[in-house]
């Protein structure tokens, strides 16, 4: 189906990820400024509510909230139509679900900025949606379970971002460039920061279904609380801070040199082929 593909797949994706660059950019920003000066650190939503006090703050919040969505939409035809190849099989299935839960997490944030954008930094009702989601999830049959089940399935996407890291596989869509070769140790340390997060975040929601507490559901800006919490904690947020700019330079990375493999005519040359290349001429060095 991938050929099927329409052709604003690609500028839409772009967009997608350049609105992540941006969402990550504001927290990453505003979690060094706390780590520097002291203070608390703030979630998605705080954080680009902060841009409301700029002139130009509520059209960017609309740019930001409507690349989300333009996100969303290519996650979806993503695990459609398979544009990246993972295939049919039980691995790749379980993959182009994950797209479909990403689309789907990343609408309901565009969901939350646009609210911000119409009625401002107090248009919620308190608390993280982490947590008001948990409480809603808590109260259905079987609540428990399934709260805990999205806490292991949130730790395993953690663990997954740590891996992706520092196996590098998020070389494997993006094209050689000179400057995507160079930016390549940040986009490394910004997938571990990520990774490190959203475990956070994963753990404090698993804790939430053993004790029944939605209040124990931690977001983003809970999980950067805690880091600031542990000893040595100004430091330990001031590291993640710099972790989510990287990942911020991350998608920025992939949203001008990523490349769909179902929609190129010819065979890519990705910093992975790169990747591969040097260790096989390392290899017949090292053996001649």
């Amino acid at each position: 189906m991938s050929d099927q593909a329409p052709d604003w797949v690609i500028p839409v994706m772009r967009a997608g990820y350049f609105a992540r660059a941006a969402v990550y950019t504001a927290v990453g920003g505003l979690a060094l400024g706390a780590a520097i000066d002291g203070d608390e650190a703030e979630g998605t939503t705080d954080a680009l509510a902060e841009l409301l006090g700029e002139g130009w703050g509520v059209p960017l919040l609309w740019g930001i909230a409507l690349g989300l969505f333009a996100y969303t939409i290519w996650r979806l035809i993503d695990a459609w139509m398979d544009l990246e190849r993972y295939g049919n099989d039980a691995k790749g299935l379980l993959s182009r679900a994950g797209l479909v839960v990403t689309g789907v997490i990343h609408a309901g944030i565009g969901v939350s900025v646009a609210t911000v954008a119409l009625r401002g930094k107090d248009s919620g009702e308190g608390g993280s949606g982490t947590e008001s989601v948990t409480a809603q999830i808590l109260a259905m049959p079987y609540g428990v379970w399934l709260v805990a089940g999205v806490g292991v399935a949130t730790i395993g996407a953690g663990v997954y971002y740590v891996w992706k890291g520092v196996a590098e596989k998020y070389k494997k869509q993006i094209r050689l460039t000179p400057m995507s070769l160079k930016l390549s140790p940040v986009m490394k340390f910004g997938c571990i920061a990520e990774g490190v997060v959203i475990a956070i975040i994963g753990v404090s929601i698993v804790f939430a279904a053993l004790n029944t507490d939605p209040q124990q559901a931690k977001g983003l800006g809970e999980a950067l609380g805690t880091l600031r919490a542990a000893p040595f904690g100004r430091l330990l947020l001031g590291a993640v801070a710099l972790g989510l700019l990287a990942f911020a330079v991350e998608n920025a990375v992939e949203a001008i040199y990523r490349a769909i493999p179902a929609l190129s005519e010819r065979k890519l040359k990705t910093l992975a082929t790169d990747a591969k290349l040097k260790a096989a001429r390392h290899l017949r060095r090292v053996t001649s």
